[in-house]
């Protein structure tokens, strides 16, 4: 009908209208289990992506796959067919269905007996989809909503997500609104026999949605079906890549990984990060975020013994807790105080100072930033305390993040981050990047450490020139495998008594292995 073809109209633009694809720009880029575990590997969903250039920003955009079809066609399962046929370490999988809008009482009575319209597109909610998925896109973090199918409505939580080499958005109705269809790189419709699908449905919807057989036939026959011929069926017009029979057509997946591999390709053209940090700040002079320990003979002579490669561990832990602790007071020196005036027990007033802000908070980076923690906790009553797991990808030699406990509220405090060593500074930067995406202030984040190289310092403060830096020493030269010369050794391994991988560096003191 007519107003059929208008409604549509308003939902996409028609065949030709599209616009070219768009230039990638440079953009500013949960602890959940992994999305899937295969015979072969374990593919993450809760990592954050790597490309970060020296300005400390996502260095390319994520690569986001349209998957749309009808109701049980089998997106998810030709999504999670491509994830794992893409060997790629970061994918994020996004579900239209965590979406809906929030119901009336009269639409959850609906609901309830089966005359709601959940495969109309206004039961979804595009604003909140678009914000998502353009923020997961630059790298960013977001809320996503649990929705319960049971009940009817969203749960009080929501789960945290982060970007990835890799967005695939799927859906019934991925094609069906104009903005949402620029945010996506690549189309793929799944078409599915339409007595497959309702068979599909029935065995989900009665098995994971506790729902009778009656039921869901007759919010198939009343809703399903009109709404796929007259929303879904038409948008796989827009679609680059039809995919037929689904899951069962191996052939089309194959073709479809080749594409999306060729256009990672495309987008990865970057150098090693330590390459670039490395070059990024030559020859300039220490910036003025950064305030050392002032160098004692009593701080030189701790460094002396640490810094000995024949030091006992028993020494080497004692003097680095003592240096931990001279860092932690100096750190806090910093922190903003206010004056005021209490009184002595001889009745007289005494104009002293008093911290100004709301809390501090601790956040180590594992494993060798918790070593720090004790120290802050002797001198901090009742700090909080967060930790933060990056390990580097052995195939690319760049930091991931693997895990992360923040406590709640964190965006008001000042933050402590504690990482003992710091070489090129890749960690420091994307755990800073990781507390920027919890809303604290940069410049309420102070990063410790107990020994610093140049080129880490330059690296931070370029990237985050609010960050303040704080340390006991900084180094001149970091070799060709990043370890910072003279330096300290691998501090992780000297502090717990653990053997160092020889292709360790001193980023890597906060790696687990």
């Amino acid at each position: 009908s007519s107003s059929s073809a208008e409604s549509l109209d308003r939902l996409y633009p028609a065949v030709g209208s599209t616009k070219p694809p768009r230039k990638r720009t440079t953009s500013q880029c949960k602890s959940e289990p992994p999305l899937l575990r295969t015979s072969k590997r374990t593919i993450y969903t809760a990592g954050r992506p790597p490309w970060y250039n020296e300005h400390g920003t996502q260095s390319k955009e994520a690569f986001v796959i349209g998957l749309g079809g009808g109701s049980a066609s089998g997106k998810t399962t030709v999504a999670t067919m491509i994830i794992e046929a893409l060997d790629v370490p970061w994918v994020v999988l996004l579900s239209m269905d965590s979406f809906y809008k929030v119901l009336t009482k009269q639409q959850q009575e609906q609901a309830a007996s089966n005359d709601f319209n959940f495969d109309h597109p206004d039961a979804f909610d595009f604003d909140l989809i678009i914000a998502t998925l353009k923020k997961l896109k630059q790298g960013k973090s977001v809320k996503i909503p649990i929705y319960d199918f049971t009940t009817h409505s969203r749960k009080k939580e929501w789960k945290t997500l982060y970007g990835a080499n890799v967005i695939i958005f799927e859906g019934i109705m991925a094609f069906a609104d104009k903005e949402l269809l620029k945010l996506l790189d690549l189309k793929i419709f799944v078409d599915t026999d339409s007595d497959i699908r309702l068979v599909r449905r029935l065995r989900r919807d009665i098995s994971e949605r506790g729902r009778d057989i009656e039921g869901v036939i007759k919010q198939y026959n009343k809703f399903v079906k009109p709404a796929f011929d007259q929303y879904i069926q038409p948008t796989m017009r827009l679609a680059d890549i039809v995919v037929p029979r689904g899951s069962g057509n191996t052939v089309a997946i194959d073709l479809i990984v080749q594409h999306v591999h060729s256009q990672l390709e495309e987008v990865r053209g970057f150098s090693s990060p330590g390459a670039a940090l490395a070059s990024a700040h030559q020859c300039h002079p220490l910036p003025q975020t950064l305030s050392v320990l002032k160098s004692t003979p009593q701080v030189r002579g701790m460094h002396t013994i640490i810094r000995n490669k024949e030091t006992s561990r028993d020494e080497f832990i004692f003097y680095s807790k003592r240096l931990m602790r001279l860092l932690i007071e100096h750190a806090l020196s910093l922190l903003p105080f206010q004056s005021c005036t209490v009184q002595t027990p001889q009745g007289q007033d005494y104009e002293g100072k008093t911290y100004s802000g709301k809390q501090i908070t601790g956040v180590s980076i594992l494993r060798a930033g918790e070593t720090m923690e004790p120290a802050l906790r002797a001198v901090c009553k009742d700090v909080r305390i967060g930790t933060i797991l990056i390990q580097t990808n052995c195939n690319t030699g760049e930091p991931e993040l693997h895990y992360l406990r923040l406590p709640k509220d964190i965006s008001e405090d000042h933050v402590i981050l504690m990482d003992c060593t710091v070489s090129t500074g890749a960690a420091a930067m994307m755990a800073v990047r990781v507390l920027l995406d919890h809303d604290v202030p940069e410049d309420k984040i102070f990063l410790l450490s107990l020994l610093m190289a140049e080129m880490g310092v330059h690296s931070v403060a370029y990237a985050f020139p609010r960050v303040k830096i704080i340390t006991t020493a900084v180094d001149k030269k970091v070799n060709d495998l990043f370890r910072i010369i003279p330096g300290i050794g691998n501090f992780g391994d000297r502090y717990f008594g653990t053997d160092a991988p020889p292709d360790w560096s001193d980023d890597e003191d906060a790696l687990s292995t």
